[in-house]
């Protein structure tokens, strides 16, 4: 298992601040994604597969989930599927540039927060940040 703690190089733990995973197939996406988060106070961890992601043993640690719903290998649907079968409660929101309303549908019905279409707005994603952190902490 991972270690959950976070410092700031000074061994001092960020006790209040929440932790977001992304997962993306997409560097540029992974990198743009993890910027944006950190500039307004996140820890951010990002992964390149859903596998990557289960394999880290972080899954108990963040807060929040942004996945792909397309990638190589483990989608976001399998991903999710993979967190629910282990017992992990992660609040989802996925992004894909390939939404469409049924694709919507499953996956609100599978429990996801949000899926935004890509290209989506950093107020949208942050309002979605948000609602996830809300479900995780009710």
């Amino acid at each position: 298992m991972a270690n959950c703690g976070t410092s700031n190089g000074n061994g001092e733990a960020h006790l209040n601040k929440p932790t977001l995973c992304v997962v993306d197939d997409d560097r540029s996406v992974r990198q743009s994604l993890s910027a944006l988060l950190r500039s307004i106070g996140f820890d951010v961890h990002t992964f390149e597969s859903g596998a990557e992601f289960m394999l880290s043993g972080l899954a108990h640690c963040c807060d929040g989930l942004i996945a792909d719903i397309r990638m190589k290998g483990m989608s976001g649907f399998e991903l999710q599927q993979a967190l629910a079968s282990a017992r992990i409660p992660l609040p989802v929101v996925f992004i894909s540039g390939h939404a469409d309303e049924p694709m919507r549908e499953r996956a609100l019905s599978a429990g996801a927060v949000a899926l935004l279409s890509k290209p989506f707005s950093e107020a949208v994603l942050l309002e979605s940040v948000r609602a996830a952190l809300a479900r995780r902490s009710a």
